[in-house]
């Protein structure tokens, strides 16, 4: 009978440890959140969509610029999943490519700028909490970031570069059909 009673103690136990951390987020991280999307959202306005989307379609030509710094932008002014939308600035043949970078940058802007993809706050707050007690949480968020502008630029050439072969071969099976 008594390992009926810790049992079902334990049980309970786990969903009152859930709720303790849900009320924890309330009253830190979401209004954090809050206030950080209308900042952002606030920028755009101030700077204006027609200028934001100006610089983007200029920045589309440089591939550096085109698998780093896009990725990062759309990601910090439009989160998850907005973010895809600024591949219509892109040629068709690079779409791929973007959004195969703009995919891997999700998780680690959320280190240092946790509004651009807030489901994933609580995946990169289990990482940190164990880092925080070893390290900054701070210079864990900026390797992640740096780490992710050298791998979204390397994913976004290699993804363009087999988008590229792909469709040249499906060309090449369409003209000798």
């Amino acid at each position: 009978m008594n390992f009926l009673v810790k049992l079902s103690d334990g049980f309970m136990g786990m969903f009152q440890a859930g709720a303790d951390t849900f009320v924890g987020f309330l009253t830190t991280i979401v209004p954090l959140l809050i206030s950080l999307i209308l900042f952002v959202n606030a920028l755009i306005k101030i700077i204006g969509e027609k200028r934001v989307f100006g610089f983007m379609q200029r920045c589309t030509k440089f591939t550096l610029l085109r698998y780093t710094l896009i990725p990062f932008l759309a990601c910090f002014f439009l989160t998850n999943p907005m973010c895809y939308t600024f591949g219509r600035f892109l040629k068709e043949e690079h779409k791929a490519a973007y959004y195969d970078a703009t995919v891997s940058m999700l998780h680690p802007i959320v280190g240092l700028f946790p509004h651009a993809n807030s489901a994933e706050l609580f995946v990169y707050l289990g990482v940190a909490a164990g880092f925080g007690k070893v390290g900054n949480q701070s210079e864990l968020g900026l390797r992640y970031l740096l780490a992710a502008f050298m791998i979204i630029l390397v994913r976004g050439i290699i993804t363009e570069k087999i988008a590229r072969f792909l469709t040249q071969r499906e060309a090449k099976k369409t003209t000798e059909a």
